[in-house]
């Protein structure tokens, strides 16, 4: 068999491996938004499977009428732009000055970062901590816990330590500061990983629930997924109708709960497209370099 033919039979099983990879990964997705757009019946006969059956948007009319819903995504949206540049400023400021071989102590700050990924001290004293800090039913109860992370942080570490020495050397003879340094040359170098490490904070506080449903209980604080959590658990017992005019439909919670699955998937959704060329290289660099 001859090379030629060898890469052509190769091929083809990559891409049919990848596709039949993709196909699985797109079902349960497609699956949901076809329930949010199929009638009453079709998805309690069981006929709806990833395309739609006798359309209708009523899922969407009654979702988009929540103002609670609507108020609720305007939170997280704001939350999450906040945490996240929060974040990104004390994943910086710490990552920065553990790069510098002068600074004392250094590798202790280090094995005491490492130790919080393995080790932690549960829900019940983090409960305890919050409480004694007076942050529940607080905003800051949902932001400062996670301030930093401490695997983003040392991706960060990682690819600062990959910069050049003699960028830095250069800018120090010219009488340029640290913090100068940092902003001028270090951070325009890093967008990749910064990019990278934005989209794992943006994605991990858009999807966070468990902080919340523990640490609120005042309804004006409810992030999206904490609403979607309680639709689920509560089967959306009490909203399940839909008015039309004098008309009143019944909606099932399945047709419910997907549509809301997907009202809250959609926003996060569209971050990608803007960050995916940072996503892979940034995540790959700062792994290996250093």
């Amino acid at each position: 068999m001859s090379d030629r033919t060898s890469n052509r039979i190769f091929d083809i099983v990559n891409v049919t491996f990848i596709t039949l990879f993709v196909i699985f990964c797109l079902a349960p997705f497609l699956h949901t938004i076809a329930i949010s757009m199929s009638s009453n019946r079709a998805i309690t006969s069981g006929e709806v499977t990833i395309f739609p059956k006798e359309f209708t948007w009523d899922a969407y009319g009654q979702v988009f009428s929540d103002s609670s819903m609507i108020y609720s995504l305007g939170f997280t949206t704001i939350l999450t732009i906040i945490t996240t540049l929060l974040c990104m400023l004390f994943t910086i400021a710490a990552a920065y000055p553990l790069t510098k071989k002068k600074l004392k102590g250094r590798k202790l700050f280090m094995y005491i970062i490492i130790i919080t990924m393995f080790f932690s001290g549960g829900i019940i004293p983090e409960y305890l901590l919050i409480r004694d800090l007076h942050l529940l039913n607080s905003v800051w109860a949902l932001i400062l816990p996670g301030l930093v992370s401490p695997f983003n942080l040392i991706i960060l570490i990682s690819f600062f330590r990959g910069i050049p020495d003699s960028l830095e050397e250069s800018a120090e003879i010219d009488g340029s500061s640290h913090v100068h340094t940092l902003f001028k040359i270090i951070l325009p170098l890093s967008l990749p990983v910064l990019a990278t490490l934005a989209l794992f904070y943006a994605v991990g506080r858009w999807n966070g629930f468990q902080d919340s449903l523990m640490y609120i209980n005042d309804p004006k604080l409810y992030p999206l997924q904490l609403k979607l959590y309680q639709m689920v658990q509560n089967n959306m017992v009490s909203e399940l109708t839909l008015l039309e005019g004098a008309n009143r439909t019944r909606l099932t919670p399945e047709s419910l709960k997907a549509a809301t699955v997907v009202f809250a998937t959609v926003p996060i959704l569209l971050v990608y497209p803007w960050l995916q060329k940072y996503f892979v290289s940034g995540a790959m660099q700062g792994a290996v370099k250093g």
